[in-house]
């Protein structure tokens, strides 16, 4: 296996650094930490991944459920205060639950029925297909794969957080305080962060490449959560587009987010 030097200085930044748990030879053969994309043979294979959540079948329990086993697989922290409540402040989120209106500000009337707005709704990176986050990186730190996923090297991340200010669905968190020893349980599998860095979902690019299906899609068994493949026409997210109206979040800025919502 050859690594070239992006790929090099990930992997030397990750050793020098300390961020992860995963061993440097783990890395090299493996592409676990920081967006090496080299395939495993098990490896699911996509051209363009989506995501279509079903509304009609997920409950405020299964979103909390999601949200739990996004956070424990990525080593994302819960930071609290004294009191044990959430530090707003500083909390670190890839998959969390949002009422209607704000997650489809632009979609909302008055007489908008009553169980949408008693719904939660979840809200994740939506990997867009023009995402205006890569644009305004200064340092690459966020880029977009071949597979339209949206990924996060966070040893280039220079903490200027202008993917957050170019973000219009408040998909990314910034880490002002070491999160590590807010991790309960670290997965030794997933690399830790670092104070100073931003981070989001990554489709669980880390868990597509070993063949597993996303650490949200495996905890919510209603099957309100699909994950599939845009570009095949006989993938499951393909079948619901085109069987169900779907919408997305705020489409007409034109980033073509990759998550569908069935209501």
């Amino acid at each position: 296996m050859t690594v070239d030097r992006r790929d090099f200085l990930k992997i030397a930044g990750l050793a020098a650094a300390g961020l992860s748990t995963v061993p440097v030879a783990q890395v090299l053969t493996e592409g676990t930490a920081m967006g090496v994309e080299e395939k495993a043979p098990a490896a699911t294979a996509g051209k363009r991944w989506a995501m279509v959540v079903d509304m009609r079948k997920l409950t405020p329990e299964e979103v909390e459920h999601a949200s739990h086993a996004c956070h424990e697989a990525h080593n994302v922290p819960n930071i609290v205060n004294a009191d044990g409540s959430t530090d707003t402040k500083h909390e670190i989120k890839w998959l969390w639950g949002g009422e209607y209106e704000f997650v489809f500000p632009d979609a909302t009337s008055e007489f908008l029925a009553a169980n949408y707005k008693e719904k939660e709704f979840p809200i994740l990176c939506n990997h867009c297909a023009s995402p205006p986050c890569v644009r305004v990186c200064p340092t690459q730190a966020t880029f977009k794969r071949a597979d339209g996923i949206v990924v996060m090297d966070m040893h280039r991340c220079i903490g200027c957080r202008f993917c957050m200010a170019g973000c219009p669905y408040g998909s990314r968190s910034f880490n002002f305080m070491d999160p590590r020893p807010f991790i309960k349980k670290t997965n030794p599998l997933y690399p830790t962060r670092m104070k100073g860095v931003v981070e989001k979902c990554n489709f669980c690019a880390e868990r597509l490449f070993k063949g597993l299906k996303p650490a949200c899609v495996e905890a919510v068994h209603s099957g309100a959560l699909v994950f599939g493949d845009l570009d095949d026409p006989s993938s499951d997210v393909r079948r619901l587009i085109q069987e169900h109206y779907t919408i997305q979040r705020k489409p007409s800025l034109g980033t073509g987010p990759s998550v569908y919502y069935i209501l």
